[in-house]
């Protein structure tokens, strides 16, 4: 049986037809399943106290840097111009979680634990040294807080900061820093 030359032109085109079907259609399937993008600024801000979050605070070092009283005065802590910050040093270096530093007056150091969302610290020792300066006025109510937490939030986003919400209403805010 003989074609005619149109028929033979179809037969010819008929395998380029099915190969550009056949990438349309993984084409549109691709597409179908893409994930929207959007940049992270336009994304709601995660919450802070969220028990999660804590878990980011093994291996980190923190400042002191507000403390707002349950009244909602703050209370004055001493700036790195009257002296060393106040710190916070969480690390698990040696397979524990040790904490350590500085209280105003005196290093510190004691475990801690993260459980259900909260920080907590077991019992904090210290040198002992005597200091009339603005850190030894408030290194005795710091070194007490740390052991009267009822909430921790941590916010790891920039500005990195972790508010530690005591018993009594007051909030700690130390803001992220490089050990």
């Amino acid at each position: 049986m003989l074609q005619s030359s149109s028929a033979r032109g179809v037969a010819r085109f008929i395998p380029y037809a099915r190969t550009a079907i056949a990438a349309l259609s993984v084409a549109a399937l691709c597409s179908a399943c893409a994930i929207p993008k959007h940049p992270d600024s336009e994304a709601a801000p995660p919450d802070p106290f969220n028990p999660a979050a804590t878990q980011l605070l093994d291996d980190t070092s923190w400042v002191l840097t507000g403390w707002k009283q349950a009244d909602g005065t703050a209370r004055a802590i001493p700036s790195a111009d009257q002296g060393a910050p106040i710190t916070l040093v969480l690390s698990t270096d040696k397979g524990q979680r040790h904490a350590s530093g500085f209280s105003g007056c005196n290093r510190y150091m004691g475990s801690y634990a993260l459980k259900d969302g909260k920080l907590s610290f077991g019992t904090l020792g210290g040198t002992r040294m005597a200091c009339a300066t603005p850190g030894g006025q408030i290194e005795g109510s710091y070194l007490d807080a740390l052991n009267h937490i009822d909430r921790t939030g941590v916010q790891m986003r920039a500005p990195q900061q972790m508010q530690l919400v005591l018993d009594n209403g007051d909030t700690l805010t130390f803001d992220r820093s490089a050990k």
